[in-house]
This record gives structure tokens, sequence and C-alpha cells, in this order.
């Protein structure tokens, strides 16, 4: 029978054939190395490519316009958040949350964490989530005014996701 290294598994695929039966298990041994390895690495390398999302419902289609002050920049992976402070109908001050384009993206655009700083003011569009929480997502028809310069400084549909198709919002430096 060789020196074939010997593996239990529950499934038999196409690389493998039958030696013992323990119980409910088979023991099989693999035909070859790449079979073993690819019967094993497709599902792992399916699990990441699921492991991304759509938000099929999950937003507004309609696209909302916020002013407010930047209170943090974060570039990180899977989404980078942008955390700003805007003032209600009342005049309270509310904080939200926007999600937008991945960190690798976002560096490849000349993004760092000095793009936006704490304490500037910015203009942002993009699509509401339907819950009605504080929370935007800048992925799809999206834009980031900075309000100092009326500097566009993101858009969707550069790296990934659908240009805006409106106008952009009035801007006085």
């Amino acid at each position: 029978r060789g020196y074939a290294p010997y593996y239990i598994i529950y499934v038999m695929g196409p690389y493998a054939r039958p030696i013992d039966r323990i119980g409910s298990l088979m023991v099989i041994r693999a035909m070859s190395r790449i079979g073993f390895l690819l019967a094993v690495g497709l599902p792992v390398i399916s699990l990441n490519t699921l492991a991304h999302h759509g938000d099929a419902g999950r937003y507004e289609e309609t696209i909302t316009t916020l002013t407010g002050t930047v209170v943090a920049l974060q570039i990180i992976n899977p989404h980078s958040m942008l955390i700003l402070d805007v003032e209600d109908e009342d005049g309270q001050r509310v904080r939200w949350q926007a999600e937008f384009s991945n960190a690798t993206s976002l560096g490849r655009s000349g993004w760092t964490t000095d793009t936006l700083r704490p304490g500037d003011a910015v203009t942002i569009s993009g699509r509401r989530v339907r819950s009605g929480a504080p929370y935007i997502n800048l992925s799809e028809r999206a834009r980031i005014f900075k309000l100092e310069t009326c500097e566009e400084v993101y858009r969707s549909g550069t790296t990934f996701g659908t240009p805006p198709d409106y106008p952009a919002p009035d801007c006085v430096p």
C-alpha cells in the first residue's frame, strides 16, 4: 500500500478512494497531495468570497446630505468609518457614522489619516440606513466635501460602487 498519508474525512471526494470504515467515518487515502489541497482549500477560499455582503434593502435609495464636524477617521478593513457630529433640527448634536471604502482602496486614492482631521467641517452625501439610525453608507452615489476648501475629497465610483448622479452641494469657503 505504500507510504501515502491517511486522512479521516466525512465526505468522499473525486480525489480519494476508500480504504477502511471506522464507525460512520470513512478513512481514505488521498490520491495526490494536490487533490487533498484542492478538496480542503477550495471550500476555505469559497468562504472568504462569501464573506462580503450586499446591502439589499438595508439602505434607502434616496440621497441624504449632512453637514457636520469630523470627530474621527478610521481607515480600516473591511470598511473605513468617518465619525462626525451633525446638528439636528432641534439644535442637538447627533453623532453619525459614515461607512465607506476599505483601507487599501483609500490608500491607492491617496488618503491618509490627515485627509480629514478632527474638527474639519464636511458635507457628506450618501444613503442612510433604513432603520433611521444615524448611519450612512458612502459606497454608492456618494460624496465627501471639505467645506474649508470646497474640495471633493471622496466620490464613490472611483474604485468601486456607483458614482453620484446628482449635482454637488453648494459650497462657500
